[in-house]
């Protein structure tokens, strides 16, 4: 369920044009709205949606910083053209990640709270609550930042487990046992299973 939900709070549908004058808190709910209509239109036509999100989503999110963070210390170890790939593949793992956890998606509500964050503010969370039939509320929390390009997303935490966080544990086992470019492989290795699920 929390994929699910995390996948909701990851697909940003917005003409990039319009995004960099509107505030953070009105982008999410904006698109967060927009979205889920997409979401109910396309369920289980999951090529569209991967489609949709690569055209649409990918413009508003920054992978790089997404994937520094998720690194940890040893983003620094990595050469520029290891980071490249490391973004390129991060990038299509979470795309295709939770392209698959939409098929969990059922009708939640959303509760969209006041923003708060002074007009100079340029790093913001804009906290999201995910009211389910029956269950506990979940809280979508949204790390943004705000760049020459408009609002740009680099983190959610899902239930207070940040996204990117849930990664680092993980790329750094990686780079561990097999070093960057093991990494690298790992990350390819899994995006290609997860283009061959239907």
């Amino acid at each position: 369920m929390k994929k699910a939900l995390a996948a909701i709070g990851f697909w940003f549908f917005v003409t990039p044009g319009l995004a960099q004058d509107t505030p953070p808190d009105t982008l999410v709910k904006n698109v967060t709205l927009e979205v889920v209509e997409l979401i109910t239109k396309e369920k289980g036509n999951r090529a569209k949606i991967v489609s949709v999100i690569e055209e649409k989503v990918l413009p508003h999110f920054n992978f790089t910083a997404m994937t520094a963070l998720a690194m940890g210390q040893n983003w620094g170890k990595a050469s520029p053209e290891q980071k490249k790939r490391l973004t390129e593949e991060f990038r299509t793992l979470l795309v295709r990640t939770y392209a698959s956890a939409l098929a969990a998606y059922s009708e939640q509500k959303f509760d969209f709270r006041p923003l708060r964050a002074k007009p100079t503010d340029t790093d913001v969370t804009v906290n999201v609550r995910v009211l389910q039939p029956g269950g506990q509320p979940v809280t979508l929390d949204y790390s943004m930042e705000k760049t020459a390009n408009g609002w740009k997303v680099y983190d959610v935490m899902v239930g207070g487990v940040s996204l990117v966080a849930n990664y680092r544990t993980e790329f750094a086992n990686a780079v561990r046992t097999s070093g960057i470019d093991g990494l690298i492989k790992d990350l390819q290795t899994k995006n290609r299973a997860l283009a061959e699920k239907k």
